[in-house]
This record gives structure tokens, C-alpha cells and sequence, in this order.
């Protein structure tokens, strides 16, 4: 496929107010990302948005204060990917914080029970809790939420997936991105207390918070209406800051955008970690991915931490990690963090067998064909449900399109198939899905997600048509231009601004991530030495020919068999920790000849 185009960020404006200690390259950064005065680069809990006007939160307050000081039963009804697994250990170590005595979880088995909070899930509950929090879906759950009413008990929806054409008939509902309510299950076409709800999200300034962070929330004012109540009298306040750890790492692993408070809660979460303070779990976590607590950054917590947590979604049980999360001994938390460290080698094993198997299946289409398809679909009967979303990312990575693999849903059921969309900017694949969905009902069986991912289930004798359906769908919406990758870079890096200093302002400048993106640069190179490591990996000398002065470089998964001799590189200055020791290193995102 086409190369990348470099764009270069433009400032949104002129940086003012900075000290003397902020490099200019990081103020340009800031600039080019639409920072422009130190307060907005300030992420302090201080500044975390107050949840008083997110929807639902008063009615869903009201329950879960009186099952705590009634002493009811409460399930968590988490997800089996990181954020569900860290918004149910956020729920379960608040709740118990918050008085709770009687809090227990359920994980929903991919395999078993499908997607949220099923009728089968519900199904699993014996005895029957008086109260059921979802943490990271229900929204689209409507059957299971009637299945759990229909056993008297009562459900409290937190989520932050976009919602289809109805919404559950939960007892409360939060959700930041429910903007508008064309039907629920109280009451035709809506009922007055949902169109509330939605409307008090449209006065919530963040609707990028993950289902962890939504949590979160709720346990905020949770603990804000029993303090008006004098729960707390003559003894200390739970401290919920205890759980940051847990959503910071929720966050970054769901690649929600990082706006500002998203970056509030991160920041706070990362500042834990570094102190010593996280939960065993997380520590152990980030330790088994080779990573120092001490200088761990959200990256880390992106591409070490979160896959491990991921990885028992996949290819096992969910409970196993959120067991990591929930463990109180570091022993058994490092025992946990190893089995899940196993685990994800298999899921990587797999992967990589799995998207050697796609791009041969595109090789066998060619190229030519290829250019024809714009919404991309891939069906391999031995591939696994619980790792094609991995396969869907790299293949939109190397061909710009929105992809969609699809799996058997399980050995047992070979007529049903999951899909796992990933999509490129300007294509939301969920309203492409809705779109489908409409032109063609009865197609798709079930779907959700987000613009830039999704999930569905279909029948295997439905795939033809939904593959020429979502192709149709993907041309009728991306024209040429959005087409063409476009690789963002923040400019040209001084000459002699290649130092261990700027790396580390870089580095703690963040927390970097989705919709607040790492700083990359793009510059001009010779190289002056190079040799590969391992089969795809190459460790440079770069000379810059402005001054000369040589840099250390590294690009891992080189498609070339041999970097350009002169080039233009696309880079992070990052830091290499060798054996305690640092230095500035260049790490290579992309290179063209020059």
C-alpha cells in the first residue's frame, strides 16, 4: 500500500506564560496540541470535573446508598476486556471502601455467555443478588436487563458505549455519551426520567471517559451523599484516591481520548504507581512487563500492563485478572501476574500465526483487487474470536481501511461468527454498522462499540452479503483523501536538541496517549552504521548532517530489509535504561528515502 504522508502539526496558537524551565520544543508541542498556557498542561486532581451533571448519577447514588446501609447483596457485572477488569476491581474495592459488606463480581465468559450482561449471565446468579452494577456495558443490554428484573432484581447501568435505538430498562442508568432518548424501557417513546438523564449529559463537559472512569464517578458521589448523611463521623473518609492506579490503567487501555480530564486521571494514577502506592496487582503487573514503577509512564501501561490484563479475556477467563487486581498479597499478586504474562505470550503466539495467515490471504487477492475494497472483511474458520480485533488492527495499520475479521464464535457454534471492526478516521464503523443494520435488518444479529471499533455477530452463511454490505457502506462514506494514511509529526528537531533532558521532559510532559498524541518528529539522517536485531528489528547510528553529530536509533518490525542511506525519519526521542543507566535514544516510527 501507499506510504504514509507527513503532515506537520500547526500551533493553535502562541504558547504564553511558560517558565524558563519548559524547553521550547515541549511548549511547541503543547502548542501544536492545543496547549498554549501552563494551567491547561496542570493536570491536577483539583481540576478533575465534578460529576453533579452527568446523568442518571442521582437515581443510581440513591440505590447503591441504600443497599450500603442495608446491607444488600451487590454483583458487579464487569467486562472481559481491561477496562471492564479494572472498573469492576474500581467498583469492588469502592464499594467495600464505601461500607459495603456484601459486594461480589461476575465476568461474562466471551465463549459462554457473549457480551454484557446477558440473559445467560444473569442466568449464573445463584442466589440472586438484590443488586446488579454493570461496569463497562449494558447499555445495548436490553434482554439481560429484563431477565435480571424478572428475577426482582435491581440493575444500575454504568457505561460509556454509544447506545442503539432503546435503551434498558435499568433502574438507573449512567452514562455519559446517552446525549438523547428515543425509546427506553420505562415508557414509550421515553420516559421522563431518562430524557432527564440525557439531558444533563449534554452539560457534562467529558464524554470520553472510559467505563472505568464512569465508575469511578459513581463512587464519587457516592461517597459525597454519605458524607452529607454524617456517615463518616468520628472516623477518617475513605480515600477513593486509593483506585486511581486502576483507572488510569482502564483509561489508557481502552484508547479513549486523552482530553484534559482523562489526563487528570491518569496523571494521578501514574503519580501512584511511581510513589509505591499502586494496588500489589498493578505493580506486579507493570514489573512483569519489565517496566520500573519508579519512571512507568502511560505507554507502558498501554503496551505492557493492559495486554497482559487483555490477554485472559482472549484466550481464558477475565476472573483470573481481575483476581490480579483484587489481590491484596504481593505473593499472589506476582503468581497471578505471571500466569496472565503466559497467557499473553499465547495470545502474541497466536496473533502472529493469525495475521501471517490474513496477509497471505491478501497477497492471494492482490494488491490490484485489493485497491478495489474499501470496507475490508477477512473469514478464516481456525482463527480465534478472542484475538481477531488484533488481527482487524494490524491489517488497518498496513492498508488504511476499515477491517473486519471475523472467527467461529466457538468450536461449538461453527454457523455463528464474531466480528471485531477496527476503523480509520473519518468512518465511524458502529453508525456504519447502525446503517447496515437498517437497509437490512435481521443481517447483523447483535453489535457495539465505538467510532474507531466495534463488534457484531452474524451468521456464517450471512458473511458474503455482509462483506459486499460493508464494503458498499465504507466507499458510499470515505472518498480518496481519507484513503491516503497521514503520519502527523511535530516538526524538524533542532540540531543539538537531541538530549537526555528533553527526552525526559517529553517523556513526563504526557500522559500521552489517544486524542492527545506522543510527540514525533521527522528530520533528515545518514546513517553511519546499522545491523539487525533479531529478523526484523534494526539498531542504527544516525548522522545528522547539519552538524554531524551521530544518535543512537532503533525501529522494531522494519518491513524493509535495509534502511534508505539517507533518509527521512519519523521519531520519538525517547530514553533507553540500560542497567540503571539512560540516554537519549531515537525511536523510529517510520522511514522514506530522502
Amino acid at each position: 500500500m501507499r506510504a504514509p504522508t507527513l503532515h506537520r502539526r500547526v500551533p493553535h496558537g502562541m504558547p504564553v506564560g511558560w517558565g524558563d524551565a519548559v524547553h521550547p520544543v515541549l511548549r511547541q508541542v503543547y502548542a501544536a496540541r492545543g496547549v498554549l498556557h501552563p494551567a491547561q498542561a496542570e493536570h491536577r486532581l483539583r481540576h478533575l470535573l465534578a460529576p453533579q451533571s452527568l446523568g442518571g448519577l442521582e437515581r443510581a447514588v440513591d440505590l447503591l446508598v441504600e443497599a450500603i446501609t442495608g446491607d444488600a447483596s451487590i454483583v458487579i457485572a464487569g467486562d472481559y476486556d481491561c477496562d471492564g477488569a479494572t472498573g469492576t476491581a474500581v467498583a469492588v474495592r469502592g464499594l467495600r471502601l464505601l461500607g459495603a459488606r456484601r459486594v461480589d463480581y461476575v465476568i461474562p465468559n466471551r465463549f459462554v455467555h457473549g457480551y454484557g450482561l446477558s440473559p445467560a449471565l444473569v442466568a449464573t446468579l445463584d442466589p440472586a443478588p438484590d443488586l446488579i452494577v454493570t461496569v463497562d456495558n449494558g447499555v445495548a443490554s436490553l434482554a439481560g436487563v429484563d431477565a435480571a428484573r424478572a428475577r426482582g432484581i435491581r440493575v444500575i447501568v454504568t457505561d460509556h458505549h454509544l447506545p442503539g435505538e432503546r435503551l434498558p430498562a435499568a433502574d438507573a442508568l449512567v452514562n455519559p455519551n446517552v446525549l438523547e432518548v428515543r425509546a427506553c424501557g420505562h415508557g414509550e417513546p421515553a420516559c421522563t426520567d431518562c430524557t432527564q438523564s440525557a439531558r444533563l449529559n449534554q452539560a457534562f463537559p467529558s464524554r470520553a471517559l472510559a467505563g472505568v472512569g464512569v465508575m469511578f464517578y459513581v463512587l464519587l458521589a457516592v461517597r459525597a451523599r454519605l458524607r452529607e448523611r454524617g456517615a463518616f463521623a468520628g472516623r477518617d473518609e475513605p480515600d477513593l484516591g486509593s483506585l486511581l492506579d486502576l483507572v488510569a490503567l482502564g483509561t489508557v487501555a481502552d484508547l479513549v481520548p486523552l482530553d484534559f480530564n482523562n489526563r487528570v486521571l491518569v496523571e494521578a494514577g501514574l503519580r501512584r504507581i511511581r510513589a509505591g502506592r499502586a494496588c500489589p496487582g498493578i505493580h506486579a503487573l507493570v514489573e512483569a512487563g519489565r517496566r520500573s514503577p519508579a519512571s512507568v509512564c502511560a505507554s507502558d501501561l498501554g503496551y505492557a500492563v493492559g495486554p497482559r490484563l487483555n490477554a485472559a479475556g482472549r484466550l481464558e477467563d477475565m476472573r483470573l485478572g481481575v483476581a490480579c487486581l483484587l489481590a491484596d498479597d504481593p505473593g499472589q499478586a506476582r503468581l497471578l501476574a505471571e500466569r496472565l504474562s503466559a497467557i499473553n505470550q499465547e495470545r502474541r503466539d497466536l496473533q502472529e500465526a493469525m495475521v501471517a495467515e490474513a496477509e497471505a490471504m491478501l497477497g492471494q487477492v492482490g494488491l490490484g483487487a485489493l485497491e478495489t475494497r474499501t470496507g475490508v472483511t477477512l473469514f478464516e474458520p481456525s482463527w480465534h474470536a478472542g484475538v481477531v480485533g488484533l488481527v482487524a488492527s494490524k491489517l488497518k495499520e498496513r492498508l488504511h481501511r476499515p477491517v473486519i475479521a471475523f472467527a467461529p464464535a466457538d468450536e461449538n457454534r461453527p454457523d455463528e461468527l464474531r466480528g471485531s471492526a477496527r476503523s480509520i478516521p473519518g468512518f465511524h464503523v458502529r453508525d456504519a454498522l447502525a446503517a447496515i443494520d437498517a437497509r437490512m435488518p435481521g443481517l447483523i444479529e447483535r453489535f457495539g462499540g465505538h467510532a474507531m471499533a466495534a463488534g457484531l455477530s452474524l451468521k456464517a452463511c450471512d458473511y458474503p452479503r455482509f462483506a459486499e454490505a460493508f464494503d458498499a457502506i465504507a466507499r458510499e462514506r470515505l472518498d480518496e483523501e481519507r484513503l491516503q494514511a497521514v503520519l502527523y509529526t511535530d516538526g524538524e528537531l533542532p540540531a543539538g536538541a537531541f538530549t537526555l533532558e528533553l527526552a525526559r521532559q517529553l517523556r513526563d510532559g504526557g500522559p500521552w496517549g489517544q486524542g492527545f498524541p506522543e510527540p514525533l518528529f521527522d528530520n533528515l539522517f545518514e546513517y553511519a552504521h546499522w545491523r539487525t536485531m533479531g529478523e526484523r528489528h534494526w539498531r542504527l547510528d544516525l548522522r545528522d548532517p547539519r552538524d554531524g553529530s551521530v544518535h543512537e536509533a532503533v525501529m522494531f518490525n522494519a518491513r524493509a530489509t535495509a534502511p534508505p542511506p539517507r533518509m527521512r525519519a519519523v521519531y520519538e526521542l525517547a530514553i533507553n535504561d540500560w542497567q540503571g543507566r539512560e540516554s537519549a535514544r531515537l525511536l523510529l516510527r517510520h522511514v522514506e528515502p530522502a
